[in-house]
């Protein structure tokens, strides 16, 4: 069931022929954690690619006055880690964490890197994948440039309703990049 979970979602993205989905469905291994796990530090190299199977995480910078500000939300179906760790397996600016209690199927960078070196179409795919999360987060710096707090939380209750009932309200107002108070006012409002 995990690997079909996996399947379905991959083949939205860049469905593969079978040969190719046998090999990458074969470097995937199931993990569990507990909520507020760290499974990416700061300064640590992401070593693996995550799909998320069940749980709610988050990524998120800790700044030098030690103000925290939440980057992404990841839940099922949806890759996770620390996307630009991995990819260039440099050290992360960022912590992934554990939310809710969370299972995940995972692969290494090093069994990743083998796949697309030999089969093309994985690679491919894993270029959309890349793509569309770049995609997404052009579009997440216009608003969080360019909206009022306001359109910031119709913007994320029109995109992803489901996330007030997932995800604390303090992580969804550092992850608009607004005030706790203000978020609280906002979802009170009988105008949203």
């Amino acid at each position: 069931m995990p690997l079909q979970q996996l399947q379905q979602f991959v083949s939205l993205i860049y469905p593969l022929k079978e040969k190719e989905w046998n090999a990458f469905a074969a470097i995937w291994s199931p993990l569990e954690c507990r909520r507020k796990t760290i499974l990416t530090a700061a300064g640590e190299t992401e070593r693996h690619l995550y799909f998320v199977l069940e749980g709610v995480q988050r990524a998120f910078y800790i700044g030098d006055d030690n103000k925290e500000a939440t980057l992404v939300f990841t839940y099922p179906p949806s890759f996770a880690g620390v996307a630009d760790s991995f990819l260039t397996q440099t050290p992360s600016h960022y912590f992934f964490e554990t939310l809710t209690a969370s299972r995940f199927l995972r692969t290494s960078y090093r069994q990743a890197e083998e796949l697309m070196q030999q089969y093309p179409n994985i690679q491919r795919m894993v270029l959309n994948v890349t793509a569309l999360a770049l995609k997404g987060v052009l579009v997440r710096q216009a608003e969080l440039q360019c909206f009022s707090a306001e359109e910031k939380f119709r913007t994320l209750l029109k995109r992803s309703p489901h996330v007030l009932q997932l995800i604390p309200h303090k992580y969804l107002a550092s992850y608009l990049g607004i005030d706790p108070a203000t978020f609280s006012k906002l979802l009170g409002s009988k105008k949203i």
